[in-house]
């Protein structure tokens, strides 16, 4: 298949390819972005909007499963109306010594929707989702402070979840980036929110007149 290279004969993975050897292109990216918004559509009205056949959608969709860059499908869920409308994120302090008890324990705790190890203060951040603040607080000070491996703990509730994307891509900067336009020719009045440049020569002339 075109989609697929070959596997170099080294033992490390080429730079710019990953897993089986695939190299994401334009088109591979804008397959992501459309599984993102939509990871139940069809090949056909998936090859449509990326503009290439449905053999070629087909075939670059399989290689993106085969290398790895999409690991399942899954749905999502609103959790509020799920019951879980408390959303706490916990930092943790971990014995340095008793890191294996740690993540075991933690596997064991199925109302943890998220762990990851961390810099700074903290070891490790946890986010749970519960029905309430006492779900919460008994966790933290039942099961977590109980754990020999936890030293400390430190939670902090969320109050809104502005943004939240299932993934994000390469891709997403270049669209962000917005496009230079030529300076405006008008010195004057400048409105609120914007900013004016003003020449080394106009600021001195202004402070010629002040002074």
């Amino acid at each position: 298949m075109s989609d697929i290279s070959r596997n170099g004969g080294g033992g490390g993975t080429p730079p710019g390819r990953i897993g089986i050897g695939l190299e994401l292109d334009a088109i591979h990216m804008k397959i992501l972005e459309i599984l993102r918004e939509n990871g139940r559509i069809s090949v056909a009205a998936l090859a449509e909007r990326v503009g290439i056949s449905r053999a070629n959608a087909y075939t670059r969709f399989e290689a993106l499963r085969a290398d790895g860059t999409i690991k399942r499908f899954t749905a999502e869920i609103d959790h509020v109306r799920a019951g879980l409308g408390i959303t706490a994120l916990i930092f943790v302090t971990v014995r340095q010594q008793m890191w294996k008890q740690f993540r075991a324990e933690l596997a064991r705790m199925p109302e943890v929707e998220y762990c990851a190890i961390t810099t700074g203060q903290h070891d490790a951040m946890i986010q749970v989702r519960m029905a309430d603040v006492a779900e919460v607080h008994a966790m933290v000070t039942d099961r977590l402070a109980n754990i020999p491996a936890v030293k400390a703990t430190e939670t902090v509730f969320i109050l809104d979840e502005v943004l939240r994307r299932p993934y994000v891509l390469p891709s997403d900067r270049d669209q962000a980036r917005p496009s230079r336009r030529p300076p405006q020719e008008s010195q004057g009045d400048v409105p609120l929110g914007k900013m004016r440049f003003v020449g080394a020569a106009e600021g001195r002339a202004a402070l010629r007149k002040d002074t």
